[in-house]
Order: structure tokens, then sequence, then C-alpha cells
């Protein structure tokens, strides 16, 4: 089981690069790409938030669940 980031589809559909998002967000571009590459074991809610806010999506854009 584990929970997929699909952040870079997400940001490649919305033509977004992880320094624009990075300023969007207003995170730092080693945490985002720590997210970005599944690495993160959590993420907070307002984060999330921000982040389908600036990719203007919904959180199952950018978190999928596999068996």
């Amino acid at each position: 089981m584990a929970i997929i980031i699909n952040l870079d589809v997400m940001m490649a559909k919305r033509k977004m690069s992880l320094n624009e998002l990075s300023e969007k967000v207003g995170l730092t571009l080693s945490n985002l790409s720590i997210l970005k590459t599944g690495k993160a074991k959590a993420i907070r809610f307002s984060t999330l938030e921000a982040i389908c806010e600036a990719l203007a999506c919904q959180p199952a854009d950018i978190l999928e669940y596999k068996k």
C-alpha cells in the first residue's frame, strides 16, 4: 500500500515550473522537491490547499492511493 504523489503530472498539465509553484505556494524549492519525488512523510492541509489553489486542481489530482 502506498500514497503516490502526482505533483509532477499536475505541474506538467498546467505548464508550471517548480520555481513558479514555489513562489505561488510559499514553500522552498527543496521542500517542494521532496514532496514531488514522493519522499515526504506528511503534508499539511494548508500546504495541500495552497498547491491545489495554485494548480487549480483537487487533492485527488495530486494524491493517489495504490494497494
